[in-house]
């Protein structure tokens, strides 16, 4: 379970960086557009910090603090910066779930989620599906900003 989360999350970040590069500028991550929620560059920042509170400083202990409000409210990053962003992010998700000990995946979540226990299996598959949902927010943002090309994520199946 732990090596196919990994391989999920490893591509996903991978796209995730591949559509940053596919922006036509570096402004363009940070233009708001009618009816979707954040611009680009904001889903990035949240995609990284979420995975690396969440895997990295509860998981991992890596010491991570994250600030969710700046997750949406900074602005003006490159994307080279935010490609390092998520490069940190990827890094930690590899360290953390490489080492992860799998019976750790049956024991509960180390932070209550909306209130509850959650275990931590189920915790790490919903951390897949936030990463594809927020991963085709900034296709369709990425899209409406001019960016060229198909979604990398169209190719994903075949970097299972």
């Amino acid at each position: 379970m732990i090596q196919s989360v990994l391989t999920v999350l490893s591509r996903d970040l991978a796209t995730l960086a591949q559509e940053v590069a596919l922006y036509p500028s570096d402004a363009a991550l940070w233009t708001a557009v009618e009816g979707l929620g954040n611009p680009g560059g904001n889903l990035v920042l949240h995609l990284a910090g979420n995975l690396q509170h969440f895997i990295g400083a509860q998981l991992g202990g890596t010491g991570y603090v994250r600030d969710r409000d700046a997750e949406f409210t900074r602005r003006g990053l490159t994307r080279a910066e935010l490609q390092e962003e998520v490069a940190r992010a990827a890094s930690v998700v590899a360290s953390t779930l490489s080492d992860l000990d799998p019976a750790r995946l049956a024991e509960p979540y180390p932070l209550p989620i909306l209130g509850r226990a959650v275990g931590t299996e189920v915790f790490l598959v919903h951390l897949c599906a936030h990463l594809a949902y927020h991963l085709g927010q900034l296709d369709a943002h990425r899209r409406v900003q001019g960016g060229a090309g198909a979604c990398p994520g169209a190719q994903a199946l075949q970097a299972l």
